[in-house]
């Protein structure tokens, strides 16, 4: 028996036959997260695809007051947050297998009245969301998403820059040759928060004599979605990178695009839900909104949702009471579904490389979060960390240790400690990234495969 200990490589661990599942199983992961370039779209694609996979509403359960073991249920957050079920043989103040991630990710966000002219240009105002580095959304192709409700209270869906025949948008950076005192700047401040304003537009509207440009681009906004400038007021309407996910290095090895974090973890439990029948204890894919600012809100994980949904479901089960709501939260087991940082050869500086997580070594399971002192984390016991390190093992899941970055460098956090508040055992596990919380992210293909493999053992 060796008493030293080396993560192992997930590429050469995989079994016959399981290289093409991983190439299937990454195609239909791309093909997700281009119909899911925001929160609501991630949403709309979830429950789509769960109600073709037999999974019913919430209303529609408590309408006819039936809830028994094996039924699939969905629970829809305002379109921003969902959350599915799966009943277990044991009643759930017994506990449920938790898998949670989260549907935003860091961008752009018009702001309430955005849309102006200057310099024969209309620009947008933007408010970005999430922790981003300013400079890094200059120079790039962007599209827009997102929804506005007009006056009569009609929505209306926007949807501007993914198609290939539809137009981008873009904000600019100052050219090399003027840009002498900009670049003696900090990086942080080379590009403002007020100066990411992108442009919508350059053609005036004739037989106009103010604002030509932007009153063309109004007229456009109106005959194609029958909105008024007014109407932005109640709009939620994203910027985003346009494009699609692509294959990178010439083995089609990994996979760059917009929002790795945190749809990959997010896909990988979706698919697992979709794909258990008859659990134990009740399974449940928890997907919110709101991660990326600190999880407040009614879509957020800090909201009661998740904790009024599952009252109705006891309700539904057996007599309700609180004790029996605080004892299926408290008796409840989490994988807190996030993505990690992944050792970065161009960046070895800011991780200690014995407890950094490596592309291709597998899922990583993250004992703590938090910044410098553990600052806001949840630190997982001993004894759930070893259940579970024992469950992957056991169902040939490549796993792997890793933290967020040396001591003091930083650090970041989850919906981990959330869950942890109600007495569930929680611990953070999913897939290393490169280039977090930049526009283009990029994850390899074994590490999601193997993530959604970890997953679906742990819901079973």
């Amino acid at each position: 028996m060796s008493l030293t200990y080396e993560f192992k490589s997930a590429w050469k661990n995989l079994k016959d036959g399981e290289m093409d599942n991983l190439m299937n199983y990454s195609k239909e992961y791309m093909d997700f997260l281009d119909n899911s370039k925001t929160e609501r779209r991630c949403v709309e694609e979830i429950i789509k695809k769960a109600k073709q996979n037999g999974f019913i509403s919430l209303d529609e359960v408590i309408k006819s007051g039936k809830l028994q073991s094996g039924c699939k249920v969905y629970a829809n957050n305002r379109g921003k947050g969902v959350a599915l079920f799966i009943i277990g043989k044991e009643n759930l103040e017994k506990g449920m297998r938790i898998i949670g991630s989260h549907v935003d990710s860091p961008r752009l966000d018009l702001k309430p009245f955005p849309l102006y002219e200057d310099g024969n240009l209309a620009l947008l105002k933007t408010h970005y969301y999430g922790g981003i580095k300013k400079y890094q959304w200059t120079c790039i192709p962007l599209s827009l998403h997102g929804v506005v409700l007009k006056n009569d209270g009609t929505k209306v869906d926007i949807n501007i820059g993914e198609d290939e025949n539809d137009p981008v948008l873009y904000i600019t950076d100052l050219l090399i040759h003027l840009a002498k005192d900009q670049m003696g700047k900090k990086l942080s401040e080379g590009i403002t928060g007020e100066g990411l304003n992108v442009i919508i537009g350059h053609i005036p509207m004739k037989d106009e004599e103010k604002d030509v440009v932007k009153q063309n681009i109004l007229r456009f906004l109106n005959e194609k979605y029958s909105i008024t400038e007014e109407d932005f007021v109640s709009a939620e309407i994203e910027v985003v990178p346009a494009g699609k996910a692509r294959d990178v290095g010439i083995d089609r090895a990994m996979i760059a695009s917009y929002g790795h974090d945190d749809r990959v973890c997010t896909f990988a439990a979706f698919k697992s839900m979709l794909e258990i029948e008859n659990p134990e204890y009740t399974a449940v894919g928890l997907f919110v909104d709101k991660e990326e600012v600190g999880s407040m809100g009614n879509t957020g994980m800090e909201s009661r949702f998740f904790e009024n949904v599952v009252a109705e479901l006891i309700n539904l089960q057996e007599n309700y009471s609180d004790l029996k709501l605080r004892r299926a939260l408290a008796n409840s087991k989490v994988l807190s579904a996030d993505v990690t940082c992944g050792f970065d050869p161009n960046f070895p500086d800011v991780v200690d490389k014995r407890n950094a997580a490596f592309m291709g070594h597998g899922v990583v399971i993250t004992k703590y979060t938090g910044a410098r002192g553990k600052a806001g984390c949840n630190d997982a016991n001993a004894e759930f960390v070893s259940e579970i390190r024992k469950l992957f093992s056991e169902n040939g899941v490549t796993w792997q240790i890793g933290e967020l970055g040396k001591v003091d460098q930083g650090g970041g956090g989850t919906i981990a400690y959330i869950l942890a508040n109600y007495g569930a055992e929680v611990v953070d596990c999913g897939v290393p990234v490169l280039s977090m919380h930049a526009p283009i992210e990029v994850v390899s293909k074994v590490d999601c495969y193997e993530t959604y493999k970890a997953y679906k053992s742990f819901l079973k």
